[in-house]
């Protein structure tokens, strides 16, 4: 009987690592909404995109995302990049669930989310997320 307990949980630990990694970077599609981002980025809005990653102080994966945001940004015209440090902003984490960093959401020119990435994204993904986010504000495409 406890064999088939640890054989149990030994496969539902299983699964359950597959899923989170699976899930680990990719960038979702979100509802086009409007967030309490809008008002807290004034002035940092990019004029065609804005990359928006939540991290935290001793996130190493958050380190290499901030270099792959920035890298793109440097690629892009009228992206920005801004970096909101999760522990020192828990009001703005609780409000657009984050739970985990890094997290990357992607805002079109209005501040309104399009994309979101829990993990670290791979670059060609965040290019590509861009590509929609300025495809559905009618802007020039990368």
């Amino acid at each position: 009987m406890g064999a088939w307990v640890v054989i149990a949980v030994l496969v539902a630990c299983g699964i359950g690592g597959l899923v989170v990694r699976h899930r680990n970077g990719r960038v979702r599609e979100e509802e086009d909404k409007q967030t309490p981002l809008a008002e807290y980025l004034r002035g940092r809005l990019g004029s065609n995109a804005t990359m928006v990653q939540f991290s935290s102080a001793f996130c190493q994966p958050c380190r290499a995302t901030r270099r792959v945001l920035e890298e793109v940004t440097v690629m892009v015209p009228g992206v920005s990049h801004v970096e909101i440090d999760a522990e020192e902003n828990l009001d703005l984490v609780r409000a657009l669930d984050v739970r985990r960093t890094p997290t990357v959401l992607f805002l079109g020119p209005a501040g309104e989310v399009h994309h979101r990435a829990s993990g670290q994204p791979r670059k060609v993904d965040v290019i590509a997320a861009l590509g929609r986010v300025m495809d559905s504000s009618g802007d020039v495409s990368i």
